[in-house]
């Protein structure tokens, strides 16, 4: 058992943390929402006044942040007062220069330190299956393995410092943009009367068989547990589908990779952001795809 922090408690934070406390590990925890932390507290976490509150005594301290002004600004606050050797886990998605950044704090402090980002929203978090993608030292990931375990169907160790989170948009730019080429191929089967179940059943077993297909299909009916069939309640909100793919662009961009689909993906959910569906589960873009084609 050990001692954890876990810093950003919302929708994913809790169950993940909640997961740690049924394996055994303690864990205190610190999020600026005071309802969050009250939802947190409920699931076993023991409430901190403060981040810095809550690394006291911690062996492991896990954040789990919207951006990464926001995981700079917590790691300039309380690295200089962690025990060195204690392991930061970074699980939020941010750009890659951020997480370097903190990497380089923590090391500055004789900290140990993973980013690691992890896919499979919410329904994920709450399973404990979680992909954690992981970048930072050997020792390092030897060290956090067994801590993410709990929270995870897999850990990929993906390299140095800041490869998590490259891999992490890298994965998100995929499923952006076969997420969109699934709802286009859908449209166009209303449009040719073909029913949402023979297009299913031919390319969820032909060429065209992908995740955006098979586990989450973008349409009711031929997979019950996709959030189609909940009037799109996220699941991963477009909004964070969003956030990725620009992240995905501003690497592109700073690294000279050509990305135009992953470009005009971006450009897509920021028009069905604006239209004010940022809440909704990211497979909801077919209503707009099909608002698109005049339906």
């Amino acid at each position: 058992m050990t001692t954890t922090a876990f810093i950003g408690l919302g929708n994913m934070g809790i169950p993940m943390a909640a997961n740690l406390i049924k394996a055994g590990h303690e864990v205190h925890g610190f999020d600026l929402v005071a309802t969050n932390l009250e939802k947190a507290e409920a699931s076993g976490v023991k409430p901190a006044a403060s981040a810095a509150a809550a690394i006291e005594r911690a062996e492991v301290v896990i954040t789990m942040l919207p951006a990464g002004k926001h995981v700079l600004s917590v790691y300039e606050d309380i690295a200089p007062k962690a025990t060195r050797g204690t392991l930061f886990i970074d699980s939020s998605t941010i750009d890659v220069d951020s997480s370097r950044k903190a990497h380089d704090i923590a090391a500055e402090h004789g900290l140990l330190s993973i980013d690691a980002p992890v896919s499979g929203g919410v329904g994920g978090a709450e399973a404990g299956t979680l992909t954690f993608m992981a970048g930072g030292s050997e020792a390092a990931f030897v060290k956090a393995e067994p801590i993410l375990q709990p929270m995870a169907g897999r850990v990929v160790h993906c390299g140095d410092g800041g490869a998590g989170q490259a891999a992490k948009i890298c994965n998100n730019m995929i499923l952006g943009i076969s997420m969109i080429g699934v709802g286009e191929a859908f449209v166009l089967a209303e449009k040719l009367g073909l029913s949402h179940q023979a297009l299913f059943d031919v390319a969820s077993t032909s060429s065209g068989q992908c995740w955006s297909l098979t586990t989450y299909c973008p349409v009711p009916g031929p997979v019950p547990t996709s959030p189609a069939n909940r009037d799109y309640q996220p699941g991963f909100a477009a909004a964070l589908m969003l956030k990725d793919l620009r992240l995905a662009q501003e690497a592109a961009q700073n690294n000279g990779a050509a990305t135009p689909l992953g470009a005009e993906a971006a450009q897509l959910y920021a028009l069905f952001e604006t239209m004010g569906n940022g809440d909704k589960d990211f497979s909801a873009i077919i209503n707009f795809l099909r608002g698109a084609a005049g339906k």
